[in-house]
């Protein structure tokens, strides 16, 4: 748990070493060899806490993918973000983390999350972070 030295309130903010992305399932990619494929995936009812308040952060996360050998089996992914329900994380830390505990499981051709969070204090925000296999010359 982490402790918030800032303001006290009575929630329990858990630290992001609690999230596990051993939960995460690979599956083949029984394609691989026919053609190349786009997946997106969307959880329009991720949720966290603010790593400050203790709040909660509401949002849409949105993971679009070229896979090489596999695919996330989607059940485990469910239960993956499930994870973050009571963890204290910026918005832009969460799409970072989702990605590349995401690439060091499924090892894509290319991977984009994107966290578009509900407003708070009339502010939204929209983080995305990418990446890219790097070509063997």
């Amino acid at each position: 748990m982490v402790e918030n030295k800032i303001y006290k309130t009575s929630y329990q903010i858990e630290d992001p070493g609690i999230v596990k992305a051993e939960i995460l399932e690979p599956i083949p990619y029984v394609y691989k060899s026919k053609r190349s494929i786009d997946i997106t995936i969307r959880q329009p009812e991720y949720t966290s806490v603010c790593p400050m308040t203790g709040l909660p952060d509401n949002g849409c996360i949105t993971i679009k993918y070229r896979p090489d050998q596999t695919i996330v089996e989607l059940k485990s992914l469910k239960y993956y973000l499930l994870q973050y329900r009571n963890v204290g994380m910026f918005y832009e830390h969460v799409v970072n983390k989702i990605l590349d505990d995401l690439v060091q499981v499924l090892k894509p051709l290319r991977m984009e999350v994107t966290g578009e969070f509900t407003p708070r204090g009339g502010i939204s925000s929209l983080a995305t972070a990418v990446y890219e296999k790097e070509e063997k010359s």
